[in-house]
C-alpha cells in the first residue's frame, strides 16, 4: 500500500473518539433544553476549550492552563458518562439545566484567560541571546617622538697605503668588468677578483672612483 493512502490508526481513534464525544455533548445538551442550533454549538464550545488549552500548554505549564484542560476534560467525560445510561435524559435534574445553560460563559471566560495571560518568566521557552559583537580593539597610543641622541663618532682608522702597481691593475680588472657588464665595478667584486682585504678594496674603489 503506497504511503499516501496509508491509515494511521493513532488518527483513526482520534477521530472515532471526536465524533463520538462531539455526538454525546450534543445529546446532553438537547437534553438539558438546549434545542436546535444550540444543541450543536456545545460541542463545538469544548472542543475549542481544549484546543485553546492544548496552544497554551506547547509554551506554559502553568497552574492556569492545566486548571482549563480538567474544566474541558470534565465537560467532556461527563457528556460520554451521562450519556452511558446513568442519566435519565428524559427527566434531567435541574443543577444540570443550569450547568449546561452557564457552560457558554465558563468556555468565553477560560479562552479568554488562556488567550490574554502573560506567561510567566519561568515558564518560557528560553530564546538563546544573540551573539555579541566582538568589542573593537583599542587603539594603541603612538609613542611619544623621542630624538636620538647623538652617536659619538668613531675615530677613522687611517686608509691602507696602495702600491701603485695593484692600483694600475685593478684599473684594468674595473676596466674589464665594464666592458663585459657596462657597469662599474663594485667594491665586493673588486675584492673577491684581486683577493685582498676589504679595506684595501675600498681604498683601491676609492681613488678609481
Amino acid at each position: 500500500m503506497s504511503r499516501s493512502i496509508r491509515f494511521d490508526a493513532v488518527l483513526v481513534q482520534a477521530v472515532i473518539a471526536g465524533a463520538l464525544s462531539f455526538a454525546h455533548l450534543h445529546d446532553l445538551a438537547a437534553a438539558a433544553g438546549q434545542t436546535g442550533w444550540k444543541a450543536w454549538a456545545y460541542p463545538v464550545s469544548v472542543d475549542l476549550l481544549l484546543v485553546a488549552v492544548w496552544r497554551r500548554l506547547r509554551t506554559t505549564r502553568s497552574g492556569l492552563a492545566w486548571f482549563w484542560f480538567l474544566v474541558a476534560l470534565v465537560a467532556s467525560l461527563g457528556a460520554n458518562i451521562a450519556t452511558a445510561g446513568l442519566l435519565d435524559l428524559d427527566h434531567v435534574p435541574a443543577w444540570l439545566r443550569i450547568l449546561v445553560a452557564g457552560w457558554p460563559a465558563l468556555a468565553f471566560l477560560g479562552g479568554t484567560l488562556l488567550a490574554h495571560s502573560p506567561t510567566p518568566a519561568e515558564d518560557r521557552v528560553p530564546v538563546p541571546p544573540a551573539p555579541a559583537a566582538p568589542a573593537p580593539a583599542p587603539e594603541a597610543e603612538p609613542d611619544p617622538i623621542t630624538t636620538p641622541e647623538p652617536v659619538p663618532a668613531l675615530p677613522q682608522a687611517a686608509a691602507p697605503a696602495v702600491p701603485p702597481a695593484l692600483v694600475d691593475h685593478a684599473r684594468k680588472v674595473a676596466a674589464e668588468h665594464r666592458t663585459r657588464t657596462g657597469a662599474d665595478i663594485d667594491t665586493a667584486t673588486l675584492r673577491a677578483r684581486l683577493g685582498i682585504p676589504e679595506d684595501l678594496a675600498g681604498a683601491i674603489a676609492a681613488q678609481l672612483a
